[in-house]
């Protein structure tokens, strides 16, 4: 299926096609499920959950949120033991509560339902529709063809039914080896469909589990247990990305052939983001290839990873209702998402002031051993936050980018002679430069007006430039963490060598940067504004000796101006 880069303008959400809604509530008008609404989020315990995870969770819990009494299910596919941890549950539980969600009673596992899915198996076999095969994986690729010429028929489709429970029932009891033999379904090894072919139901593994710890040597497959699972939750809805399409005839084949409920299958696109890595098989890779520092590494957009980088759950659900729901593959901006994170951040984060690479200031004409308390907004988007006191002192940090030794026509901040504002504070004009040996800049020399305590001057004098600063002796000591995109350009997450694409620059540790005291004692995850840097937030690395931020977003809103550029 072709797939297209989204370019919506800030209003596009609001007439994409929400198909989905509109099903449901054409079923609850006609009564086709007697005024029920039940969905479920099933993820595979075999990772962390990224954000097109969050578009199906916000989906299914939506949906049923929206109707009355309606349910979705938290459900774990627990059906392949050699990849799933409990570790990865408890991760999935802690992202969809993060997200907003609660599945209340509705808890499930696929592994609860292991002997109902074996008795149903055992079923299709007295039924004639199902068989075990001795092939090997090589002699069944070969037997089931290919998508221009049919497959053939096992040498082994035509065991008597006895014989057949027979040796399912020893497969279970672990006489063979894994790999040696599989329990199939008997469909059509010519059906234009390949998932029809006579595909696999359950295949041998002698393997732990995490729940059922070694109580089964027999797994089901994903397609076999994935229909049966709704079927037995009784769910009316069974909402899944594109790619189990064409798997839908085969879960409609088994649900029939034994008879049970038959939920509707409802397809919609997934999710695909610009500039990052979507693909769970990718996530493991850098994962354990050790190209970022695991699940919640900040540059991934694992829903872990996006929260310890300072994203909202707000900001999150806000960015899925503006992209929509619909059935075209499409790839997203990562600007829309990163400007809804924006939006949200600007009315709750609180303004503080942090020095990334510390100038020191040396104020001649302020008193030796004095402290003014300065009275600095915390947040100009909301009046309720209130002020907050900042100690200003005869040495200070500025930023380094903020002082030029021989200006440029349009550089405005401060230089030799020049005179700009301190944030809350005072007017300053630097008067000296001081350097060292090897000729960098080390220490300014300023003079300050006491008339312009606050940050304005009585005498209606205007300067172009307001800086922000800490006291130096005051701040406290951190370490900021830098993070970009995780992948160079915006084509190369599909590219066969999509690993040489990876950002060399999507992280930049800062040490010695200096932060103003208000923030001595901020727990993990607190959310700031820096002013004139960006948005930050609290690292769970941080401690009372070493304070450390993550960057989770500049200030410059790339898609912002992208929309006014389409505009003109």
């Amino acid at each position: 299926m072709a797939r297209t880069t989204a370019n919506m303008n800030m209003n596009d959400s609001t007439r994409q096609s929400d198909f989905i809604r509109d099903i449901v509530a054409e079923d609850l008008k006609t009564g086709k499920w007697d005024g029920r609404v039940v969905t479920r989020f099933p993820p595979e315990p075999n990772g962390y959950l990224h954000i097109g995870h969050a578009k199906s969770i916000c989906l299914n819990f939506g949906i049923a949120a929206e109707n009355a009494g309606g349910i979705c299910n938290l459900r774990f596919d627990d059906t392949n033991p050699t990849k799933e941890e409990a570790e990865y549950v408890e991760s999935i539980i802690e992202d969809v509560r993060w997200l907003g969600f609660d599945w209340g009673e509705h808890l499930y596992y696929a592994s609860d339902y292991f002997e109902q899915m074996y008795d149903y198996a055992v079923q299709l076999i007295k039924k004639g529709k199902a068989y075990v095969c001795d092939l090997s994986a090589d002699q069944m690729r070969e037997y089931r063809g290919t998508l221009t010429a049919p497959g053939k028929n096992s040498l082994h489709r035509d065991r008597p039914v006895e014989e057949n429970l027979d040796l399912f029932e020893r497969m279970r009891a672990g006489e063979f080896p894994d790999g040696s033999r599989v329990l199939r379904a008997k469909i059509d090894m010519t059906h234009p469909n390949m998932n029809m072919r006579d595909p696999v139901m359950y295949r041998i593994l002698h393997a732990a589990h995490h729940r059922q710890g070694n109580k089964w040597c027999v797994y089901p497959t994903y397609d076999w247990a994935h229909g049966l699972e709704d079927s037995i939750e009784g769910v009316t809805h069974s909402l899944c990305s594109l790619e189990f399409e064409n798997h839908r005839p085969l879960y409609d084949w088994f649900l029939d052939a034994l008879g049970v409920h038959h939920p509707q299958q409802i397809e919609f696109a997934r999710l695909e983001l610009t500039r990052t890595v979507m693909s769970k098989r990718k996530l493991v890779e850098l994962v354990e290839g050790g190209y970022v520092n695991g699940w919640d590494d900040p540059r991934l957009p694992t829903l872990s990873g996006l929260r310890r980088r300072g994203y909202t759950p707000e900001a999150i659900r806000d960015f899925l209702k503006r992209i929509g729901m619909n059935k075209v593959v499409s790839t997203v901006d990562t600007a829309l998402l990163e400007h809804c994170l924006r939006k949200d951040l600007n009315k709750r984060s609180p303004r503080v002031m942090g020095v990334l690479r510390p100038l020191r200031v040396v104020i001649d004409n302020y008193p030796d051993g004095q402290t003014d308390e300065l009275e600095a907004i915390n947040n100009p988007e909301d009046a309720s936050a209130g002020t907050r006191k900042v100690p200003f002192s005869k040495v200070l940090y500025i930023e380094r980018e903020d002082f030029m030794e021989e200006p440029p026509r349009k550089f405005f901040r401060l230089a030799p002679g020049r005179e700009v504002r301190l944030r809350y504070a005072y007017f300053i004009t630097c008067t000296d430069v001081i350097k060292d040996d090897a000729g960098e800049i080390v220490e300014l020399h300023c003079t300050y007006d006491p008339a312009t305590r606050g940050g304005d001057s009585p005498d209606g004098r205007k300067v172009k430039a307001t800086l922000h600063w800490v006291s130096a002796e005051h701040s406290l000591p951190a370490e900021v963490r830098l993070y970009d995109h995780l992948l160079k350009d915006e084509a190369s997450a599909d590219a066969a060598d999509w690993k040489s694409n990876l950002n060399p620059d999507s992280l930049e540790i800062l040490t010695g940067c200096r932060v103003e005291p208000s923030l001595a004692a901020a727990p993990a995850g607190s959310r700031y504004q820096f002013e004139r840097q960006g948005y930050f937030c609290t690292d769970p690395d941080s401690s009372e000796d070493k304070l450390v931020f993550n960057r989770t977003a500049s200030l410059r809103d790339t898609w912002a101006k992208i929309q006014k550029q389409q505009k003109k």
